[in-house]
């Protein structure tokens, strides 16, 4: 019944209808079923050759066929297209889905009767760290070897058996060893304001501030950032806070402000067991409060047995500033900086941090953390393309230089030379270099290892990215801008699985975030060409929370015409106000093109070119202000290939990718290519636009098997086997 089921099932790919069959070929000969069994692997077998013929170099394709031949009792085929398999995706070359392979061949290897080389293969994956093809997002354990029937096939061999045990004793072991945070951990938690007087407020989250940055200079204590610990303001559960922070200690007080003086409360707590272990209270004037901040640091540093280098004792001393009103411009121009995140306000957010940091600097012209915060934002302002300006970044180096004079040699000096060198000049080297140097005196500062996973990734050093993204986030583990920007790297290396988890994530942290819902929504249409989830979340959204539309038309426009919808993509469009419009990678398109785009789905050319003759001129605007911005310099490509202006489009968009090389920017430059195809597939030359297309998909890539399936931008192109043999390749598998 099941086979004739499977026959009348219309599949969208042989690769989905092969893996139908093996899948079914297993659970036959599990059932008892064998002669059925054979049957479907022999179907598999039927339609996994040719394909394996067409695309020799698919690992893929290679695995499932090698689980065919091993149902099949072809065992010598099987082991040497499993072998195969493990050749074309190696564990050396690729430590996170080369396992996958190996994997495939311990299975292989049982179903064929040679359980010695199983066992051997499985007892070195058990010691390997990396995500089970069989088991995502969890590794392969001791448990599913022990319960899965999957294994049946070597359960009675004592080898196995003594496998499983003497792993499962090795993972309880390791689970022991590192269940504990790390003795010498603390957070910093908000403290209480006390006081009465409005204007008075902002005190408690200075002093806060203050003694959380004095901490994290010390090297031998592991700090977490304040983007995380605001989240817990008024929290109470400290265990809780300790367990979701990865710490062992708390410090938490109060702030009242009453006239010239301030009393302030602080206690200690260790996690682990709800004690306090130190508390003290402070009266003095205000012009003590930086040294009692001081004192403070110093006797929990003391009190968590930390050792202070020289260097990290004149820093815990040292003030801030010498003006209190500054000291308050400069706490409110944080706080500003820490709603940011997934905001789409972030513009008007960076200018008014901005406008706060230059009255803190005018009232205290030697208030050295104010301008490194200062150039910080002109720099991103002029990178994100919000003011891409000569006059912004000349303001980012002006900061700087009144930074350097200050301080030339401080750790956050060389963080922001890193941050205007990369978001200024996309210079990697010497971008990485200060880095280097700033992590010495910023061992706790999650911005040094969030900046280098950003410049690896461009320079197309995925992995090394990744890994410093997840150290960041060890350090700020309920930033959402940094989970954010990892999914963005588990997205191109592959890694949906952990994507998704990513974003369950930061639900958790942020339950009620639109913003939040939609995208782990659309992770379903990027990996598997799924609408139906995204769709659900827009239409949730627009009924329970309709003041939070604008925040997600982006994704519902992106729904709307992945699922062909005109009337819902127009009524998205217009929710989206002005704020720029993104499909994929890092272009950003106006409302006029997006009309256009609309009217060009349902063939309404008239439409379409009055649309497109529009955004036209205001595109032109735009490249006059940035002629040599890469980006904007693709989008009028695309408005000329939709103008039928073959020549100018083809033209733009050569330059548009010269503008940013792939060894400058690997993200940025893939993002150009990938329209560039789309400028050639629109002007009708479609040998251009599928060359270009390989080259954009070429693995690391953001380009997603939901994006080319779905969205109309890829029309033409359709039907073309060059363009569907890389849909098909990155299809999920």
């Amino acid at each position: 019944m099941r086979q004739a089921r499977l026959a009348q099932f219309q599949f969208t790919s042989k690769i989905y209808k092969g893996t139908a069959q093996v899948y079914l070929a297993i659970a036959q000969h599990l059932a008892g079923d064998a002669a059925g069994a054979v049957v479907s692997a022999e179907q598999a077998r039927n339609t996994l050759e040719p394909l394996c013929k067409s695309q020799p170099d698919n690992s893929n394709f290679a695995e499932w066929l090698a689980l065919a031949y091993a149902l099949l009792g072809e065992k010598q085929l099987a082991l040497k297209e499993a072998e195969r398999a493990t050749m074309l995706l190696a564990s050396a070359k690729d430590a996170v889905d080369g396992p996958g392979t190996e994997e495939n061949l311990a299975l292989v290897q049982a179903i064929s009767g040679e359980n010695s080389s199983a066992i051997a293969t499985l007892r070195r994956l058990l010691q390997t760290p990396f995500q089970s093809q069989l088991y995502a997002p969890m590794p392969l354990a001791p448990a599913f070897l022990r319960l899965d029937p999957l294994w049946d096939f070597l359960r009675n061999d004592p080898r196995f058996e003594k496998l499983t045990e003497d792993a499962d004793q090795q993972v309880t072991t390791e689970l022991l060893a590192n269940s504990a945070p790390p003795s010498k951990s603390i957070a910093v938690l908000p403290f209480e304001d006390l006081s009465n007087k409005r204007e008075d407020a902002s005190f408690a989250d200075g002093v806060q501030d203050d003694i959380l940055t004095k901490l994290a200079k010390v090297t031998d204590l592991k700090v977490i950032s304040r983007t995380s610990v605001m989240q817990y303001r008024g929290k109470q559960n400290t265990r809780e806070i300790g367990k979701a922070l990865g710490v062992s200690y708390v410090l938490e007080g109060s702030v009242r402000k009453t006239g010239a003086r301030l009393h302030i409360n602080a206690q200690l707590i260790d996690t682990r067991t709800d004690t306090h272990t130190w508390a003290e209270q402070y009266d003095f004037g205000l012009n003590d409060m930086f040294a009692v901040q001081s004192e403070i640091a110093k006797k929990i540093g003391g009190r968590l047995h930390a050792k202070l280098s020289p260097t990290e004792e004149a820093a815990i001393e040292q003030p801030p500033t010498t003006r209190l009103p500054a000291f308050d411009l400069y706490t409110r121009a944080k706080n500003l900086l820490l709603r940011m995140g997934l905001s789409s306000n972030e513009r008007a957010n960076l200018l008014e941090a901005a406008s706060l940091l230059n009255q803190a600097v005018a009232k205290d012209p030697s208030f050295f953390d104010a301008y490194c915060i200062l150039s910080y934002i002109h720099d991103l302002l002029y990178f994100l393309g919000l003011d891409h300006t000569a006059a912004r970044l000349a303001l980012a180096e002006i900061a700087i230089q009144s930074a350097s004079r200050l301080r030339p040699d401080a750790g956050d000096t060389h963080l922001a030379r890193a941050q205007n060198l990369y978001y200024g000049y996309l210079d990697y080297d010497g971008a990485l270099a200060e880095l280097e140097l700033a992590r010495r005196t910023l061992p706790n500062d999650p911005r040094v290892f969030e900046l280098t996973g950003y410049i690896q990734r461009r320079q197309g050093r995925w992995e090394e990215s990744t890994q410093n993204l997840e150290r960041a986030i060890e350090l700020d583990p309920r930033n959402t801008d940094i989970l954010e920007q990892a999914t963005l790297n588990y997205v191109v290396l592959r890694r949906y699985t952990e994507e998704k988890s990513v974003w369950d994530r930061m639900i958790d942290i942020m339950p009620n975030n639109p913003e939040t819902q939609t995208s782990r929504a659309q992770a379903e249409l990027n990996s598997r060409a799924d609408t139906r989830p995204l769709h659900q979340v827009v239409d949730s959204i627009r009924a329970t929370n309709p003041g939070a539309i604008p925040a997600i038309a982006h994704a519902w426009l992106v729904c709307a015409l992945a699922e062909r919808d005109a009337t819902a993509a127009r009524e998205a469009l217009l929710a989206a106000t002005d704020n720029p419009i993104n499909l994929g990678g890092e272009i950003y398109f106006n409302g006029l093109f997006m009309e256009g785009v609309i009217a060009r789905m349902t063939k309404d050319d008239n439409k379409a070119r009055s649309a497109f003759t529009a955004a036209r001129t205001e595109q032109e605007k735009i490249i006059q202000a940035q002629p040599n911005f890469g980006p904007a310099v693709c989008v009028l490509g695309l408005i000329d290939a939709a103008l039928g202006r073959k020549e100018e489009a083809l033209r733009e968009g050569r330059r548009a990718v010269e503008l940013v090389p792939i060894e400058k920017d690997a993200m940025r430059s893939q993002s150009i290519i990938r329209y560039f195809a789309i400028i050639a597939a629109w002007v009708g030359d479609k040998d251009l636009a599928c060359e270009q297309l390989s080259i954009a998909a070429r693995p690391p890539s953001t380009l997603s098997y939901g994006q080319l399936m779905l969205l109309p931008l890829w029309d033409p192109l359709r039907g073309d086997p060059r363009f569907e043999k890389v849909v098909a390749s990155l299809a999920p598998k």
